[in-house]
C-alpha cells in the first residue's frame, strides 16, 4: 500500500530536499503531493523530481498557508483526491524583510550570550510583518495558523480507522519563548514573528499529541539547522556572509548544530529520519535536531524543548477561538466568494 506524504512549502529549499530524499532513499512506496503557493515553481520541482525519480507518484496541490480560503480549498481538493495521510510535513514558512540589529549584534560579542547569538540569532533577527487580506498577521498565519487549519481540515485523513499517521513541523533554533506572547499570538505588537511563531509551533505540536495521540495521529518537531535558504540569504549581503562563514564553523564545532553552510540535503535529516520511526516511540517534549561533526557526519540527537503543558493548552484553546472566528467571516462573505471555497 502506498504510503502518502504530503509537504507544504516543497518547491525549493529543506521541503525540495526531503521531498528528493524520500524518493530516493524510502524502502516504502510513495505517492508524494507538493503543497506549493507557486504553481509555477511547484511544476518545476515536480520536473526536477521526475527527471532523478521518473517512475515516482508526484502530485501537486496549489495552496498558500497564508490565505485562509487558498487552505480550505486545497484541503477540500486533497479529500477528494486521496482516502488516507499517512505523513504531513509542516514545512512552508517565511521570514519577511529580515533585519540584522548591528547594535544588538556588537553587544552580544561582549557578553556571554555570544554563542547562543550565533547559533541561533536570538536578539539580532528582527522582521517587519504584514497583514495578510483576512486580517491576520502574516508570518503567524503563514507558518502556524495556516498550517492548523490545515490539519482540522484534514482530520478525517489523519485519523482514520487502524491508521496511524504522523505530523512533522519544521521548527527552528530560532524558536525562544522569549518571543512569543499568549496575550499577542499574533505578534502584533513585536519584532521577532518569525521566533515567536517557531515557539507557538512548537508548543502545539505538544497540545496536539495531547488531544490527537489517541486517535492515532502523532505530532513531532524538527530542527534543521542553519542553511543559506530563501529565508536566510537575504539578512546579510553576501561578502558579510562570506567573512562569517569561520565564525559559524567555530560555533558548529562548538554547539554541534548543523551549519553546513548551503547542503541542505544534511539539514533534511532529521525530517527525512522521522518518516522512518514508529510515532508513538517519540518524545513530544523533544526537538530533533539535523546535526553535523567537526568530522562532517551527519547525525539526529533530540532536544528538550522549552515548552509546558499549561501554555500549550492555552495557545490550543487561543487557535481552536479563532478558527471559529475566521469561519464565520467566511460564511458572511458574499454568495459568490463562498462558491469559490466550495
Amino acid at each position: 500500500m502506498n504510503r502518502v506524504v504530503l509537504v507544504t512549502g516543497a518547491n525549493s529549499g529543506i521541503g525540495l530536499a526531503l521531498c528528493d530524499r524520500l524518493l530516493s532513499q524510502s524502502s516504502r512506496s510513495l505517492r508524494l503531493c507538493l503543497a506549493c503557493r507557486n504553481t509555477g515553481r511547484a511544476e518545476a520541482a515536480r520536473s526536477v523530481l521526475l527527471t532523478s525519480h521518473p517512475a515516482a507518484q508526484v502530485d501537486l496541490l496549489q495552496m498558500d498557508t497564508s490565505s485562509i480560503s487558498s487552505v480550505i480549498r486545497a484541503a477540500q481538493e486533497f479529500r477528494l483526491r486521496y482516502d488516507r495521510l499517512d505523513y504531513l510535513y509542516l514545512n512552508a514558512g517565511i521570514m519577511p524583510n529580515p533585519q540584522f540589529d548591528v547594535r544588538a549584534f556588537f553587544k552580544g560579542i561582549f557578553s556571554s550570550k555570544i554563542i547562543t547569538m550565533f547559533a541561533t540569532g536570538e536578539g539580532i533577527l528582527t522582521q517587519k510583518d504584514g497583514v495578510t487580506s483576512d486580517g491576520l498577521q502574516e508570518v503567524f498565519a503563514t507558518n502556524l495558523f495556516g498550517h492548523f487549519l490545515l490539519i482540522r481540515e484534514l482530520e478525517p485523513l489523519l485519523c482514520h480507522a487502524g491508521q496511524t499517521s504522523l505530523l512533522i513541523w519544521t521548527s527552528s533554533s530560532n524558536a525562544h519563548r522569549s518571543a512569543f506572547n499568549l496575550e499577542d499570538v499574533q505578534h502584533e505588537r513585536g519584532t521577532q514573528p518569525y521566533s515567536s511563531s517557531k515557539y507557538a509551533s512548537d508548543l502545539l505540536s505538544l497540545a496536539l499529541n495531547t488531544h490527537y495521540n489517541k486517535q492515532g495521529l502523532y505530532s513531532s518537531v524538527v530542527c534543521p539547522g542553519f542553511v543559506m535558504t530563501n529565508l536566510t540569504h537575504n539578512i546579510l549581503p553576501s561578502f558579510l556572509w562570506t567573512l562569517l562563514r569561520p565564525v559559524f564553523f567555530l560555533v558548529s564545532s562548538t554547539t554541534m548544530d548543523a551549519t553546513t553552510d548551503g547542503c541542505i540535503i544534511d539539514n533534511s535529516t532529521s525530517s527525512f529520519w522521522l518518516f522512518t520511526q514508529k510515532p508513538e516511540s517519540l518524545d513530544p517534549y523533544a526537538k530533533y535536531h539535523s546535526l553535523t561533526s567537526v568530522r562532517g557526519n551527519n547525525y539526529i540527537q533530540p532536544r528538550k524543548m522549552d515548552i509546558d503543558l499549561e501554555t500549550s493548552e492555552f495557545l490550543y484553546e487561543g487557535l481552536l477561538q479563532l478558527e471559529s472566528e475566521v469561519r464565520q467571516k467566511l460564511k458572511e462573505q458574499p454568495k459568490e466568494d463562498q462558491d469559490d471555497i466550495d
